[in-house]
C-alpha cells in the first residue's frame, strides 16, 4: 500500500492532468456538438474541405492578411488600380470567399461597394469611423479597416474592407464559454472527488483511533485496533495496538501482584500466627505450671526457640526478596574459582547437622580452575535455597543430593538433583514464580513462604545468569542455573558494588 506523502502526491498531480482530460475530452464533445457552425466556416473556402476546424481557421486568417496586404500595397504603389471597377470586381469575388468585402469612396463619394455592405447606410456609418483606430466595426457585425490613399492626379481615395464577423462571433460566443463552464466543471468536480477521497482516506482510521482510545479511556482493553494498512497510518495504529496490548498485559500483570499481595498477606498471617500460637501456648504451659519439671520446661523452651526460628527465617527471606524485587541490594562481585567454592560449599552441607543422613555428592569435569565472577554470600544463598528446597520435598531414603559443574566455552552450568516427589509437569513452568508452592498444605514438613526459589531466579539473574528445572514425578527434580565466566578481568579478585 503507498504512504501517505505518495498519495498526496499522485493526487496532486491529479488535480492537474485529470481536469485537462476531462477538458480535452468535453471539447471534443462540444466540437461535434457544433459541427454545423464549423461546417459553415468550412464552406467559405473550397480548399478548406476535409482540414481541421483550427487549420481552417488559421487559413482564413492567412488569405485575409494576404488580401489585405496586397490592397495597401496598390493603395500605396498602384492606386489608380483601385479606380477600375473590373478589378476591383475581381478582388471583391475573392473576398466575398472571406465574407468581407470593399467599399471605395473618392472625393467623399462612394464609387465602388461590394454586394457584403448592402443595407447599410455607408454615408452615414463611415463618416463616424475614425481614421487611424484598428479594430471599428458597424452595428457590432462588421469589422472595418480604413486605408487613405491619393489617385495620380491628386484626388483623396479612401478603401475601406468589410468584414462579416456576425456568424464567426455567434460561433465563439457559443463555443468558448463551453469550453471555459467545462474546464470549471472538471476542476471543482476533481478536485472535489480527489479531496473527499483521499480526506475519507486519512480521517476514516483517525477515527478508529479515536474509538479505540475512547474504549481505552473507559477502561475497555479488549477492543482491537485493525488498520490493515501499510502506510503511516497504518503504522501509528499497529503502534497504538501495541500500546493496549502492553497496557493490557501491565494492568495484567499489576492485577496478578495484587492478588500475590494478597496471598503474600495471607501466607504471611498463616506462617507468623502458626508459630506464635504455638509460642503462646509453650509459655502458658510454662506459666500454668504444666512443666512442672525442668525436662518439661527444656522442651517448652526449645520448642519456643525452634518456632521464633522458623519466624525469624521467614521474616528474613521476605526481607531478602523484597529488597531484591525492589533492586535495592547491593551486589559485591569478585573472581573466584567456582569448582574450589563449590567443594567447599559440599564440604559444609556434610558437617551440618541438619543434613545427617543425606547423601551428597560433588562432580566436575576436569582439575583445572573455572573462575566466575560472583557475589559469594549470595551465591552461597542461591546453593543453600536449591539443597534445601530438594530436600524438603524429598520422603523416600536415604535421601540424595548430587551437585555438578559442567565448565562451557562462555558459562558454567551448575545443577542441583534430588530423589524427590518430582513434579508435574503444569506446576514446573511456575516454581520460579514469586510465591508460588508445588505443596499448598502448608503443613511444616514442607510448608514454607514459597520465596525460596522466587529468590534463587532473582540473584542468579543479577549475576547475567539464568535459571531452568527438569523433573517428572516419582523420578526427582534437577535445577540448573548458568553463570557468565570471569576470565577477562586481570588480577586474581574484583570487588564491585552493583545494584540492580
Amino acid at each position: 500500500m503507498m504512504s501517505i506523502k505518495l498519495r498526496l502526491l499522485l493526487s496532486y498531480i491529479a488535480m492537474f492532468m485529470v481536469p485537462i482530460m476531462i477538458f480535452v475530452l468535453f471539447s471534443a464533445f462540444l466540437i461535434a456538438v457544433f459541427y454545423k457552425d464549423i461546417k459553415s466556416l468550412e464552406d467559405a473556402s473550397s480548399n478548406n474541405a476535409g482540414k481541421p476546424w483550427f487549420q481552417i481557421v488559421s487559413d482564413y486568417f492567412d488569405k485575409k492578411n494576404e488580401l489585405v496586404g496586397g490592397i495597401r500595397f496598390l493603395a500605396k504603389y498602384d492606386p489608380d488600380r483601385l479606380a477600375d471597377n473590373i478589378f476591383l470586381t475581381k478582388t471583391d469575388e475573392q473576398l466575398r470567399n472571406l465574407r468581407e468585402g470593399l467599399v471605395i469612396v473618392t472625393d467623399d463619394r462612394v464609387t465602388f461597394a461590394s454586394k457584403l455592405a448592402d443595407g447599410i447606410d455607408l454615408k452615414e456609418e463611415l463618416q463616424h469611423l475614425d481614421t487611424n483606430r484598428w479594430g471599428q466595426n458597424i452595428n457590432n457585425t462588421y469589422s472595418v479597416e480604413r486605408i487613405d490613399f491619393h489617385f495620380s492626379d491628386d484626388r483623396s481615395g479612401t478603401v475601406y474592407i468589410l468584414t462579416d464577423f456576425k456568424q464567426f462571433f455567434g460561433f465563439i460566443s457559443k463555443f468558448f464559454p463551453s469550453i471555459f463552464l467545462s474546464l470549471l466543471v472538471a476542476i471543482i468536480l476533481t478536485n472535489g472527488l480527489l479531496t473527499f477521497f483521499v480526506s475519507r482516506s486519512i480521517i476514516k482510521p483517525l477515527y478508529a483511533l479515536k474509538q479505540a482510545a475512547e474504549h481505552i479511556q473507559e477502561g475497555d482493553l479488549e477492543h482491537e485496533v485493525k488498520m490493515g494498512r501499510r502506510d503511516e497510518i497504518g503504522k501509528l495504529g499497529d503502534a497504538f495496538e501495541e500500546m493496549r496490548r502492553r497496557l493490557k498485559a501491565s494492568i495484567q500483570l499489576q492485577n496478578q501482584y495484587e492478588e500475590n499481595r494478597k496471598e503474600l498477606i495471607s501466607n504471611i498471617s498463616h506462617d507468623l500466627k502458626t508459630p506464635i500460637t504455638g509460642i503462646k501456648a509453650c509459655i502458658d504451659g510454662i506459666f500454668d505450671g504444666i512443666a512442672d519439671t525442668d525436662q518439661k520446661r527444656n522442651k517448652y523452651l526449645r520448642m519456643v526457640y525452634k518456632k521464633a526460628t522458623d519466624m525469624d527465617q521467614l521474616i528474613d527471606e521476605l526481607f531478602l526478596f523484597s529488597k531484591l524485587d525492589l533492586k535495592r541490594l547491593p551486589f559485591h562481585f569478585m573472581k573466584i574459582d567456582i569448582s574450589d567454592y563449590l567443594r567447599d560449599f559440599v564440604e559444609d552441607l556434610r558437617h551440618d547437622p541438619q543434613k545427617q543422613g543425606v547423601l551428597i555428592d560433588f562432580r566436575c569435569e576436569g582439575s583445572h580452575p573455572v573462575y566466575v565472577l560472583v557475589d559469594m554470600e549470595k551465591l552461597r544463598r542461591v546453593m543453600a535455597n536449591i539443597v534445601d528446597n530438594g530436600i524438603k520435598y524429598t520422603t523416600r531414603e536415604p535421601k540424595e543430593i548430587r551437585i555438578e559443574l559442567v565448565d562451557q566455552e562462555q558459562e558454567v552450568t551448575v545443577s542441583v538433583r534430588d530423589n524427590g516427589m518430582g513434579i508435574s509437569e503444569d506446576a514446573l513452568a511456575h516454581i520460579f514464580d514469586r510465591f508460588y508452592r508445588v505443596e499448598h498444605s502448608r503443613n511444616k514438613k514442607t510448608g514454607g513462604s514459597g520465596l525460596g526459589l522466587a529468590i534463587v531466579k532473582h540473584i542468579v539473574e543479577e549475576h547475567g545468569g539464568k535459571v531452568w528445572a527438569q523433573s517428572a514425578l516419582g523420578e526427582g527434580t534437577a535445577i540448573f542455573f548458568t553463570l557468565p565466566k570471569g576470565s577477562g578481568l586481570d588480577g586474581h579478585e574484583a570487588d564491585t558494588d552493583h545494584r540492580g
